[in-house]
């Protein structure tokens, strides 16, 4: 089966009875469908929005161990990931690479401290293809990073981690999932559980786009959908006590000329007791993150004014050039699903960063916490859970040793490479047809068969399926992205065979989504028609 939501539709409109439904469509779920699919079980996953719409496409970008829990104490959690990072490092090499980081020293003591401390996380990383660290002299890190501060600079710390893109990623660990018969479909929401006796046994589920009713069998429901995981238990039993306490992570999207350089920066110590990054990623500076403690959550959170000033006032302390409001480019907001630790206390520190995997009376299995770099060790935990839990016919994980979709060593232009071997399918497209080259604005290279390609092979449905997540310019700039809304929608209409109506709806919708993105309002006068090609 290819990846086509119309073949996953047809495929649910014949088959009721699944042996592993998951609930959400981020890194959690799809790891876990796609562990259950390599197994060799039937496999249904449903997401009410579009694949990682949440937290998944909102992280730092950084495959790692955490460098602040190797500063806590938590060795175990930081070899856990390293080991996952050198895995992800193996089985997705066109989304993840290699980035160097630089700490800078300001006093001979932090050099020794950090260097000591980076030197443990080599160590616990062991002997998978990420350079050593090392101490560099104050004109070498001015040569990395010119764009740092040079007042009483001693020097700096070296030391390498992981970085990808996550929304990408997301994507092709669906691909992989579909490749090995597992069934996904996008806006698809539950609306409740199935139950035999006081035994979930299945999932009722209305597709938002077909507008229709679903109820679906399963021998195992595991929910998956990070913050929202109290709505699915509540559906078990409406007495259930909240487990997941959110906690907002901001990031703001600056032009790469304030790092002025490849390497990233990382400031060990703000004035919240967090770490701050500044890293290149798609030709832009990502700088980032908060730990605002929430008690609501949304699909769409929105960064407080204290979250984007504490991020830049920091970021102004140690680059040449002060990043201002007007400058971003970009700024976005995430919601960490943390597992809560039961004593009311709002400090985000006293909230584990571990996954929590709990099961119901019912059957229903939960897993919550945890991170991006350590989803395939997530989902590998909650299979295995789910054989015991349902009884189903033992298999053991192989998902250590899979090549995700797209795999291709890394090379190539920054803007292709992300799509590996799927970057072949989009030069063709090209060549069939010249005018797919074209990009979707002046100045920037994404192109209109970049879009095709996402509406034809990664069930992309909505403008913003296309700016969010799968051309990542939303993320990067704001601005560009409402002024490529006309162009996408008209070519999603066509693909799709939309009217001209569903297109204006959408550049509206779309429009008023990137201004949450902005710290200024922008709405220009954009001529909402389509790029007339002939796709």
């Amino acid at each position: 089966m290819g990846f086509r939501r119309e073949d996953f539709i047809d495929r649910i409109d014949n088959q009721q009875d699944w042996d592993v439904i998951v609930i959400g469509g981020g890194a959690t779920g799809l790891g876990a469908a796609l562990d259950a699919a390599l197994r060799g079980y039937q496999t249904l996953l449903v997401e009410q929005a579009d694949f990682a719409k949440g937290t998944s496409s909102r992280s730092t970008k950084l495959v790692h161990g955490g460098v602040r829990y190797l500063a806590q104490g938590d060795i175990g959690m930081v070899y856990e990931a390293l080991k996952e990072r050198g895995l992800l490092f193996k089985n997705a090499p066109h989304l993840v690479k290699e980035q160097e980081f630089i700490i800078p020293c300001y006093s001979w003591f932090s050099k020794y401290k950090y260097l000591i401390g980076l030197t443990v996380y080599d160590l616990l990383a062991g002997n998978r293809g990420f350079q050593h660290t090392k101490f560099l002299s104050a004109q070498k890190v001015n040569e990395a990073i010119p764009g740092l501060k040079q007042k009483n600079l001693r020097g700096g710390v070296r030391y390498s981690d992981g970085q990808f893109d996550d929304a990408r990623l997301a994507i092709n660990l669906a691909q992989t999932c579909a490749e090995n018969g597992g069934v996904l479909i996008n806006y698809m929401k539950v609306t409740g559980l199935l139950k035999t006796g006081n035994k979930v046994s299945g999932i009722r589920a209305f597709d938002m786009e077909g507008q229709k009713e679903y109820t679906l069998n399963a021998k195992v429901v595991i929910n998956a959908t990070g913050v929202f995981v109290d709505e699915i238990l509540q559906m078990d039993s409406p007495s259930t006590k909240p487990m997941v306490r959110p906690s907002q992570g901001v990031h703001v999207v600056l032009d790469k000329s304030f790092l002025n350089g490849d390497s990233a920066l990382m400031i060990p110590e703000t004035s919240d007791g967090r770490v701050l990054f500044a890293v290149p990623w798609h030709g832009s500076l990502l700088v980032g993150t908060t730990d605002t403690p929430l008690n609501e959550h949304s699909l769409e959170p929105v960064a407080l004014d204290k979250e984007v000033d504490f991020i830049l006032n920091t970021a102004a302390q140690y680059l040449t050039k002060k990043p201002k409001r007007e400058d971003v480019l970009s700024v976005f907001a995430g919601l960490r699903p943390l597992a809560a630790s039961g004593n009311g206390g709002d400090a985000t520190k006293e909230i584990s960063r571990s996954h929590k995997l709990i099961v119901n009376a019912s059957g229903l299995i939960t897993i919550t916490g945890g991170k991006w770099t350590t989803y395939r060790k997530m989902a590998e935990d909650v299979i295995d859970k789910a054989i015991e839990v349902a009884r189903l016919k033992p298999v053991k994980c192989v998902s250590k040793d899979v090549h995700i979709h797209g795999y291709a060593p890394a090379g190539g232009s920054d803007t292709m490479a992300v799509y590996g071997a799927d970057a072949d399918g989009i030069k063709k497209l090209t060549s069939a047809n010249a005018a797919m080259g074209a990009a979707l604005l002046d100045g920037y290279d994404v192109t209109i068969a970049e879009v095709v390609w996402a509406v034809r092979n990664e069930m992309a449905r909505t403008v913003e399926d296309v700016l969010a997540r799968r051309l990542r310019i939303l993320f990067l700039d704001a601005r560009a992205a409402i002024l490529m809304a006309p162009v996408v929608a008209g070519i999603i209409a066509a693909e799709l065979g939309y009217n001209e109506q569903w297109e204006a709806g959408q550049v509206d919708v779309f429009t008023r989504l990137a201004n949450r993105y902005l710290l200024e309002a922008y709405y220009p006068d954009v001529e909402k028609k389509r790029k007339k090609i002939a796709i």
